[in-house]
């Protein structure tokens, strides 16, 4: 069992806190709103820390879920980040969706204070983060990596060192890219199949046994179907995530046509009023 702080108490960052302390786990808890680390130690025990500094110091693992890149080094630099208090030999793991650039940038900051730095962004959304199913996709050092591993199975059920720093937050550029293509996809076929005046419910059984079959066809077909986007991983934080992608393309060369096209698609329904809707909302674009 390790000493642990966790940084970000959102809609993932809860759940995997409370992961960790069901295995065992000493987990004290910073967040912006100091009332929501206050309702999590209520839940779950534990302690709550009142600056990132404070939540890290004598901890042997510190994970952080925040927003962005600029909400991610808000809470590691300066005199209250998290990085003041680390001690040598302890480590940071990042499961932020955040730019490759300030992962290298913070595991480079961490080295010269001399404790570890994994980026760990992660696949599954809320309900992975709930039942402690989600896929970690991690960069960095092997030895800071064989660290953590065994802390992060608290919440996980895949996870893989995939090469230096910054190659987790682009394994979960992929991993975005994918599911991108896959949804608009989807969208498009429901809506030719209604079009059509097919059973889409009767097609969608027999064709997700086939070549189609994917988790968004599985998991979303129906509330698709239904016009319903009421929950889930909102467009806002989609278009967070392809805009990062689409940016460290223009870096590396990368073409990402389909990529940029759905990536205005999501544009489309934001200005509809969906901003916070499940990103399987690209089909209400189709409907309206």
């Amino acid at each position: 069992m390790a000493k642990v702080a966790f940084l970000g108490l959102g809609v993932m960052g809860f759940p995997m806190a409370r992961h960790l302390a069901a295995a065992g786990h000493e987990v004290t808890v910073y967040n912006r709103t100091a009332a929501k680390a206050e309702a999590w130690v209520a839940a779950h025990g534990g302690a709550a820390a009142a600056t990132p500094a404070l939540a890290a110091r004598g901890q042997d693992v510190v994970f952080a879920c925040v927003g962005n890149d600029d909400d991610l080094r808000a809470v590691t630099l300066g005199a209250d980040g998290a990085f003041a208090e680390m001690a040598p030999g302890a480590v940071f793991v990042d499961h932020t969706t955040a730019s490759a650039d300030v992962a290298r940038e913070l595991q480079a900051a961490a080295a010269e204070r001399g404790f570890g730095f994994v980026d760990a962004p992660v696949s599954g959304g809320q309900a992975g983060a709930e039942n402690g199913v989600l896929t970690v996709m991690c960069g960095g050092e092997q030895a800071d990596y064989d660290k953590v591993e065994p802390v992060i199975a608290a919440f996980a059920r895949a996870c893989r060192l995939l090469g230096p720093s910054g190659s987790g937050q682009l394994a979960k550029m992929m991993n975005q890219i994918c599911i991108a293509g896959v949804v608009q996809g989807l969208a498009e076929a429901l809506h030719f199949g209604k079009r059509s005046g097919l059973d889409v419910e009767a097609v969608i059984e027999v064709i997700s046994k086939g070549a189609a079959q994917s988790w968004q066809m599985e998991n979303r077909y129906k509330t698709m179907n239904a016009g319903s986007f009421e929950f889930g991983f909102a467009v806002d934080w989609m278009r967070k995530d392809l805009g990062i992608c689409l940016d460290e393309a223009r870096s590396n060369g990368a073409k990402l046509p389909v990529t940029a096209l759905v990536d205005q698609f999501y544009a489309d329904v934001q200005a509809m009023g969906g901003k916070r809707w499940d990103t399987s909302s690209l089909i209400a674009r189709l409907e309206k």
